[in-house]
């Protein structure tokens, strides 16, 4: 079965047995993850969610992404007009076990 699933504003295309990093989640390894928004089911589109479908996954790792480094900078400026930042993305790390449909 194939589903696409939306989490942390994002929509993930999942078969079982996938993994997917998604956006932090609140939850420890090995915890159990129910997704209710499921938006498609083998090619079933919901209006705008399926009814009666939930994906379920385990928590595998939750984890920071590399850094990515920010430089803001503005030419031939008598200020200091040169930033740098740096960012690294909370994710969960998720294997996709069961889908319900």
């Amino acid at each position: 079965m194939k589903a696409v699933i939306k989490t942390g504003g994002k929509q993930y295309y999942v078969t079982e047995g996938s993994i997917i990093y998604a956006e932090k989640i609140d939850a420890e390894n090995g915890d159990v993850v129910l997704f209710d928004e499921v938006l498609m089911l083998d090619g079933k589109v919901g209006n705008p969610y399926l009814d009666g479908v939930t994906v379920e996954g385990v928590v595998v790792k939750n984890g920071k992404s590399k850094k990515i480094k920010i430089f803001k900078y503005k030419q031939k400026s008598n200020k200091s007009n040169r930033v740098k930042q740096g960012h690294r993305q909370p994710y969960t790390k998720i294997e996709i076990t069961k889908i319900n449909g």
